[in-house]
């Protein structure tokens, strides 16, 4: 059986899916982009959005009962990827070891014209 999760501390889904959705002691973390779900507003640089897209990560894993250490995948999205070195240090400021799996691709374009989005997988230790 799945459940939806729905953090009022992370930005709403703005078209036909769910922040996140647990399946199995997994959560399924949407793409998170770095928009403030209080104001609306995106930091400017990839380091600020870097930031506000891992805020957002973390008020849906708080929401779904998860933390950090249960993280075993990220995906990041980044608009150029001569962005990576400053979005990889404020991610590696986010985690701790054992690092999780991670993967990085440049995409044409993201909404919003934002820098990056990260999409996150969970598991109940």
């Amino acid at each position: 059986m799945k459940k939806i999760v729905h953090s009022p501390h992370a930005p709403k889904a703005v078209g036909p899916y769910s922040q996140a959705v647990e399946a199995a002691g997994t959560l399924y973390v949407s793409g998170q982009l770095p928009v403030n779900p209080t104001d609306g507003s995106v930091p400017e640089d990839i380091t600020g959005q870097t930031v506000q897209c891992l805020k957002n990560i973390e008020a849906i894993l708080t929401e779904a009962g998860y933390s950090r250490a249960d993280v075993v995948k990220s995906t990041v999205l980044l608009d150029d990827m001569n962005n990576f070195g400053a979005m990889n240090e404020a991610y590696a400021g986010f985690y701790s070891e054992p690092f999780p799996a991670r993967v990085c691709y440049q995409v044409a374009k993201l909404p919003m014209g934002v820098k990056v989005e990260i999409e996150t997988v969970a598991v109940k230790s």
